[in-house]
């Protein structure tokens, strides 16, 4: 059949002789079946050339076979059935492709390239790596790169996210997000063959062109529908006469099979990219929807990835926040996650590190270098086992060691000063992706880590897994693929480059794409643009909604066909009343499918978009305030310190943070929270937290404004540790459970 325009003109000019015909004659009628047929009778010419027998030679006999019984008005309305059925095809189709298309289209063609004379447009294929671009207001950014300003971006298209998101100076940027405030600078990281937003096009692409196993059974399916229309056309001219057996090719509509199942999984495929979800092809949706069993890889996926220091314990008489000091001037010099995240618990301590010299990279994990005329070692107890400075394997700080996820060691004039506890937090999002995966019918989900067995476990104890395979090889997470294979179809989600030969070995492998190794991304069958661990149960959801309309449109579609097929055959069904139904039937297959588009139920998002952008700053800022609530109770000793300056700061920090957040929560977020959510006072545990943080941030409040000019007395400082703690722990409890509720109704950013 012609593109769409040519269509849509077809549409028109056969509804125009179909009118014409009631004024003039059936002259109108015949001319609009015969162009109709010779149309049809063209596109199974080439399908034959490509190897391929349509089943719209049934349309073509139908047409021909109600122009030569004398039913003129029956040729034009099957014309007009053929018409208006495949441009009606083409609308489905160009609806459920909406939103690939979409990601197609937003390719940027021209890049501001900065140099010494000024700014100057270049084609966006010259852009390598390293050149500095300038990305203007509105535009989408051209490459993967670092934000050399800070920049307010709308990440929607790629992640499905509708607040803009800040990206401050040194944050990684992706192609194909728009830049939502002013101007900024990117220092590109890689061309735009090797870039996010072509990654992403090369999905969306291979997507389009694929043919799910559905649809190619659909087609084996409508061969043997064509055999059995054929034979019962010939078994109602033999026993009756020509005009049923042309009702029989009118009514005998193919639609459901060669329609239906690929409108619905296209919509999946449409719906899925929405959520900032790329399934590669059509048959991959397939096998999602019949998952039943998920593993994880650990680090980066089910964990942040990025460590926190919860400690720091020393040796011999070494104040913490020295050695804490001492280590983040090492760890200034270097981009390791760990490092960060050591300079990050510095700034959070107000302990400024000072500048490192000769800082040298040691083989064992660590650097080395000199800190304010001191020599300092950073890094693990091998490193320092290899220098000759092995860590202490008893006592508590040895034991301490043990226990946490992480350690890095610190050494300090050839001496081991102490050490940095660290811990991999459990992803905010992942117990709600585990409960949604639950809910989804998934029946077993497992851990595969190469992480220590310790730190695996209590990962998959918190979360509750079902199993835990820990300390294992890529070829020893493909075993334990294999071994889960048995109970049925596996989906592995991972996001390092280890783990790209376990999702290429699981029926559907997942990635983390948002921020994991191109690898990783290449080996896997679906793609996460969005750093979001509950897409995964959304996508597996989506993927059984289409799979579940496809089949019922097959299989309604071919039930009515038939029965109008049978009714036309008996004499009951006259040609022009067939015709009809057959219109009929294919608009509801087509619009059936079509609803897998529709988005469910889930609870309209908040209409104060910017009270919950405020929410998760001020939620940031209050976990900092935490981190040095508990170094201050832990650095307090009843006999050997009078923290008194210490704690009038905290309680000032607490009254301007803590108290007016409750307040604002109170007035502009939980109302709209509690309607969205429904139900009898969801959001009364909310407000009791809410309650007994007040009320333990009154008595540390009336604590410290008694504490005399001498500072506070021992049973002063065991009170406050006391409240110190039962702060920390309700009001920790408090941040993670009003993010899950406020994630019932929005995509909050991950932390």
């Amino acid at each position: 059949m012609p593109a769409l325009p040519l269509r849509r003109t077809l549409l028109f000019v056969v509804l125009l002789a179909l009118a014409a015909g009631f004024a003039v004659g059936p002259l109108p009628w015949i001319a609009a079946a015969l162009l109709v047929g010779a149309l049809v009778a063209v596109d199974l010419v080439r399908a034959a050339l490509r190897g391929r027998f349509g089943v719209d030679v049934i349309a073509l006999l139908a047409v021909l076979g109600a122009v030569s019984v004398g039913e003129y008005l029956a040729g034009a309305i099957i014309a007009l059935m053929v018409a208006s059925g495949t441009a009606l095809e083409e609308f489905a189709a160009a609806r459920a492709r909406r939103e690939l298309g979409a990601l197609i289209g937003r390719t940027p063609r021209v890049a501001h390239r900065t140099t010494p004379a000024g700014l100057e447009d270049v084609p966006i294929a010259s852009v390598t790596a390293g050149q500095v671009l300038l990305v203007k207001s509105g535009e989408i950014v051209p490459v993967d790169g670092i934000a050399q300003d800070a920049a307010l971006l709308d990440e929607s298209a790629l992640t499905g996210e509708p607040v803009p998101v800040e990206r401050v100076e040194g944050s990684a940027v992706s192609s194909g997000v728009v830049n939502a405030g002013g101007p900024f600078r990117l220092c590109a990281t890689a061309s735009a063959a090797d870039s996010t937003q072509e990654a992403v096009i090369r999905l969306v692409r291979q997507a389009e062109e694929s043919r799910a196993p559905m649809v190619r059974l659909a087609d084996r399916w409508a061969l043997v529908f064509l055999a059995a229309t054929l034979g019962l056309a010939a078994l109602a001219w033999t026993l009756a006469d020509a005009e049923r057996a042309v009702a029989v090719l009118v009514v005998a509509t193919p639609c459901p099979l060669i329609l239906a199942a690929p409108i619905a999984l296209v919509c999946g495929l449409s719906r899925s990219a929405r959520r900032g979800v790329i399934v590669k092809d059509a048959g991959v949706l397939e096998r999602l929807a019949r998952i039943r069993t998920v593993l994880f890889d650990k680090t980066g996926t089910l964990t942040s990835g990025t460590p926190r220091v919860t400690g720091v314990e020393t040796l011999d008489g070494y104040d913490p926040d020295a050695v804490l000091r001492l280590a983040a001037a090492l760890a200034e010099t270097s981009q390791h996650v760990v490092s960060q995240a050591i300079v990050a618990a510095a700034r959070a301590s107000d302990v400024g590190p000072p500048a490192a010299s000769a800082v040298e990279e040691i083989a064992g994990g660590g650097l080395a270098g000199v800190v304010e005329g001191r020599r300092v070692m950073l890094g693990s107890a091998g490193m320092l086992r290899a220098a000759g400075l092995p860590p202490p394997s008893e006592g508590a700080i040895a034991r301490l060691a043990t226990a946490a996820a992480s350690v890095a060691w610190v050494a300090v004039d050839d001496r081991v000063a102490g050490a940095l506890l660290l811990s991999d937090r459990v992803r905010p999002d992942a117990a709600r992706a585990l409960r949604g995966l639950r809910s989804a019918g998934i029946r077993r989900l497992v851990m595969v880590s190469g992480d220590r067995a310790a730190s695996a476990e209590s990962v998959g104890t918190a979360l509750g897994l079902d199993a835990v395979h820990a300390e294992l090889s890529p070829a020893g997470k493909i075993a334990c693929i294999a071994a889960e294979r048995a109970a049925g179809p596996t989906v592995m989600v991972g996001d390092g480059i280890n783990d790209a030969p376990a999702l290429a070995a699981a029926d559907v492998g997942i990635a983390m794409g948002a921020r994991g190794a191109a690898a990783a991304a290449e080996a896997a069958d679906v793609v996460l643009l969005v750093d979001r661990l509950d897409r995964i149960p959304e996508a597996i959801g989506i993927a059984r909604r289409a799979r579940t309309l496809a089949l019922q449109s097959i299989l309604l579609g071919m039930g009515l066909s038939l029965a109008a097929m049978l009714a036309a055959a008996a004499g009951a069904l006259p040609v022009i009343a067939g015709a009809l139904l057959q219109e009929a039937i294919d608009a509801a297959a087509i619009l059936n499918a079509l609803r897998v588009l529709s988005a469910g139920h889930a609870p309209a998002p908040l209409g104060d978009r910017a009270a919950v952008g405020r929410v998760v700053t001020e939620h940031a800022e209050l976990r900092r305030l935490l981190e040095r609530m508990r170094r201050l109770a832990d650095r307090m000793e009843p006999e050997a310190s009078r923290p008194a300056e210490d704690l009038r700061q905290l309680q000032r920090e607490l009254s301007r943070i803590l108290l007016p957040h409750q307040a604002a929560e109170e007035r502009a977020v939980f109302p709209d929270l509690a309607q969205r959510l429904g139900g009898r006072d969801p959001l009364g545990a909310m407000n009791r937290m809410h309650a007994e943080i007040a009320d333990l941030a009154g008595r540390f409040d009336a604590l410290v404004a008694g504490l005399g000019p001498d500072g506070a007395s021992h049973g002063e400082v065991r009170e406050a540790r006391r409240l110190l703690h039962a702060l920390d722990a309700v009001i920790g409890l408090h941040l993670v459970a009003e993010e899950e509720l406020l994630a019932e109704v929005e995509d909050l950013p991950q932390r």
